[in-house]
């Protein structure tokens, strides 16, 4: 699944963003000679200040590059699953183009991205960019994407709850054993209190059996792709668990097969003690859901084990030429990969703003460049960054996991054992575990 928003957050998206118009750049010769290139996930007009940061950075790239012209297309969701292959197939896919982790396998499968490992000299910042990161674009040793953003699931929590409940809220559950008793304790707290909340819909339940099943140490599909994985004492435990929660101890509250947005309203309302999250839910809480920076918190994944990540990258066209890969390269240094600058990195505006500048994201860079970033985010900071420390910490001990080859099928098929054991209590956990591993193997089998 994808995190919640272009960026960090700025302004809630509304329903009125933009529909791409048309994608190819009809060639890659502009007025007076120039190389013209095609870019996506421009924010829509209805992100304002994104957009308008957008647009400046775009401006000040073509000033520093007069013989390059960027020709942007707006779209929220970057990324409609619904339309990218028909895009890709049909040769309407913008020069540079929006993907997610998940994607870089299959657009290089099937011959839609240029090789730019040639070109990678062109691209200043490359070796400074973590290499499991750089690794997910990297398909039988050839580079066909650049990472932008990453991020990894943890447990968001209600600090408030926690102390009225008589929690320590500077010590967060760090194992599910623990989880489950702070559930039941804040869920005591009546008045529709939730202790603990789980998505179990519109593939979102799957997604979240996922990480948690890699919190456990367990795995969604074998590690050659060609076997499901879940019908092992793992995938029973995160079952269990979730059944035990909401039946035995009445912690996740009556209404179920839930998504991210209606977990977010409960925590926004400070109905909701816990649920599993990155980072960037957390702008969105506050700014759209009621929730204040000082009262959330966010603790590594439970259990010790792993932790789902996720994120975002570019790709380019496999009809792009050599002067507009050259081009896109030098566009993707400047707006996303300049450590402390850029349309990410550019905190001092972005706190100017009032976007949220500390927020505990994986970092990108490593070495002097990841020192210059950080140095950056510290010095604009505007969140309490105290809160994310266990975060931080916990994850420097946990193995960082992609999601599973063909996720949204594979989540389709686990949003109906998740939903299964959150609606019905005497659902049968082994049936269920071993049917869906069935489905999950034909949908490998057929891949």
């Amino acid at each position: 699944m994808r995190s919640t928003g272009i960026r960090r957050t700025l302004v809630a998206l509304g329903a009125g963003a933009l529909a791409l118009t048309a994608c190819g750049s009809g060639g890659d010769e502009a007025a007076g000679g120039k190389t013209r290139i095609t870019v996506n996930c421009m924010p829509p007009q209805s992100a304002k200040v994104d957009r308008r940061f957008f647009e400046e950075d775009i401006a000040a790239f073509e000033k520093k590059n007069p013989d390059i012209d960027v020709v942007p297309h707006d779209a929220f969701p970057c990324q409609d699953p619904k339309t990218f292959d028909a895009k890709l197939a049909g040769g309407q896919m913008e020069d540079v183009f929006y993907t997610y982790f998940t994607d870089a396998r299959h657009v290089a499968d099937i011959g839609q991205a240029a090789d730019l490992t040639p070109y990678l000299e062109e691209l200043k910042s490359y070796d400074t960019v973590q290499q499991q990161l750089r690794d997910i674009y990297t398909v039988d040793g050839k580079v066909y994407g650049i990472p932008r953003t990453g991020y990894s699931m943890g447990l968001i929590y209600n600090r408030e709850l926690f102390e009225e409940a008589g929690l320590d809220p500077d010590r967060p559950p760090a194992t599910w054993a623990e989880v489950r008793t702070a559930a039941r304790k804040i869920a005591a707290l009546g008045d529709g209190t939730v202790g603990y909340a789980d998505y179990s819909a519109q593939n979102q339940g799957g997604w979240h059996f996922t990480a948690e099943l890699y919190s456990q140490g367990g795995d969604v599909v074998s590690a050659d792709g060609e076997q499901a994985t879940i019908d092992t004492p793992e995938g029973r435990a995160v079952l269990q668990n979730l059944h035990d929660m909401r039946w035995k101890d009445e912690s996740m509250g009556s209404k179920q097969l839930l998504v991210i947005n209606d977990v977010q309203q409960m925590m926004g309302a400070g109905k909701l003690g816990m649920y599993l999250a990155a980072p960037d839910n957390i702008p969105i809480l506050v700014k759209e859901k009621g929730a204040a920076y000082e009262n959330i918190a966010l603790a590594p994944m439970p259990g010790g084990k792993g932790t789902l990540i996720g994120g975002d990258g570019y790709m380019l066209n496999k009809k792009a030429s050599p002067e507009q890969i050259r081009a896109g390269l030098k566009w993707l240094d400047h707006m996303f990969l300049t450590p402390g600058d850029g349309f990410l990195g550019d905190y001092a505006r972005a706190s100017e703003h009032d976007a949220p500048v500390g927020l505990p994201e994986p970092r990108l860079f490593t070495g002097a460049a990841d020192d210059r970033d950080q140095q950056a985010k510290k010095a604009n900071a505007n969140v309490p960054v105290e809160n994310y420390q266990s975060f931080l910490d916990g994850n420097q001990e946990l193995e960082m996991k992609i999601e599973p080859p063909h996720a949204q099928q594979l989540y389709s098929v686990l949003d109906g054992v998740v939903s299964a054991v959150l609606t019905k209590e005497d659902a049968d956990i082994d049936r269920l575990l071993k049917d869906a591993s069935g489905k999950i193997d034909g949908i490998l089998a057929r891949s």
